[in-house]
Formats: C-alpha cells, sequence, structure tokens
C-alpha cells in the first residue's frame, strides 16, 4: 500500500512532523491553551525552520508552564534568566519578552471579554477559509493576515507579523491550506 499523498512541506523522515500534518494543521482549534501557544510557537519561528520549533515543542511547554498565560505574565527577571540558558527552547532575549509580553496581551483582551478563539474566528465568521492553491504555491501573507496582524498589533502583541500570523491562521485551521493533492485538503 502507498503512503498518502500530503503537501510538499511536510518531511516525511520526522515522525513528529508528520503527526503534525496529519492531525494538527488545516485541522479548525477552538482550545484556548492551544491556540495561545501556537501564537507564541509561530512567533519563536521567525528566522527558523517550522520543524526545529515543533521539535522543541516539548520543552516550550514544560519551559513556559503548560501555556499557563497568567503564570506567564508574572515571569520575573529570574524566570526569563532561566529561560535564556534553556538548550530546549529558541534563546532569544526578544522572543521571550515577545511570549510574556503576549501572555499580558492575551490576559487584557480576555479582561474585556474576548477570547482567543472568538477573536480569531470572528474574523471567518466562523468557518475556515478552503484555499486550493496549486501545490506548494501558497502565499507568506494575505489581505487577512495582513489585517489580523495590525490588529494584534495594536492589542500589544508581539512577533504577530503578517507571515507569521499566516503561518498562525493555517496552523490553527482558520485557514485550510493543504495541496490540492493532500490527503487532509478539504476537496480531497
Amino acid at each position: 500500500m502507498n503512503p498518502p499523498v500530503r503537501c510538499s512541506w511536510a518531511n516525511p523522515a520526522n515522525p513528529r512532523y508528520l503527526a503534525y500534518h496529519d492531525h494538527e494543521w488545516g485541522v479548525p482549534c477552538h482550545d484556548e491553551t492551544t491556540l495561545f501557544e501556537m501564537l507564541n510557537l509561530e512567533g519563536a519561528q521567525a528566522g527558523l525552520s517550522w520543524e526545529t520549533i515543533l521539535n522543541k515543542r516539548d520543552s516550550y511547554r514544560a519551559a513556559f508552564d503548560g501555556w499557563d498565560a497568567e503564570k506567564i505574565a508574572r515571569y520575573d527577571t529570574d524566570k526569563v534568566a532561566q529561560l535564556l540558558a534553556n538548550p530546549g527552547i529558541v534563546r532569544n532575549r526578544l522572543k521571550v519578552a515577545a511570549a510574556i509580553g503576549n501572555a499580558r496581551a492575551y490576559l487584557a483582551m480576555r479582561a474585556q471579554g474576548l477570547t482567543l478563539d472568538a477573536y480569531l474566528w470572528g474574523w471567518v465568521d466562523g468557518k475556515p477559509l478552503v484555499n486550493s492553491w496549486a501545490d506548494g504555491a501558497r502565499p507568506a501573507r494575505t489581505e487577512l493576515s495582513d489585517r489580523i496582524s495590525k490588529d494584534l498589533g495594536k492589542r500589544g502583541f508581539k512577533f504577530v507579523g503578517s507571515t507569521i500570523v499566516y503561518a498562525y491562521l493555517q496552523g490553527i485551521g482558520v485557514v485550510d491550506d493543504h495541496d490540492r493533492a493532500c490527503f487532509r485538503h478539504a476537496g480531497a
């Protein structure tokens, strides 16, 4: 039996990457903790490969207290030093500071009665955008990611440029960008 046809970016040599492609990427997510985690992981990925971050995901969860925003928002200089010494994550001072700032921005949203789930899915009326790009021809950003990026920035989030936001939207299933030939494409 032949293996299923997957998106061109899915590294067949990495079981973690295949599992991510097959079970998470492009799948609608409504879990607040996962939405917060993915926003920060996409930011950590800036300038690196997603595979690098995915391979460090478990270390990130441990280092950032299971992505508990209330705990992260209270991190002090000792905790930052501990994170910057942790080889299991990307030890970049700006990215660590961004995760802490993002926790604070997220909590400010929550204090206003707005969840990440309601916020993100509100941009698409609660329904995933299913694209049908030629295999491997998806854009790096879109008009939607431009608008969300700008709005997140106004809300105090960091490492939320349009390209990062578009990757985030794909990762959490707001956008389904599986290649047309991929077994996970909505039309397959």
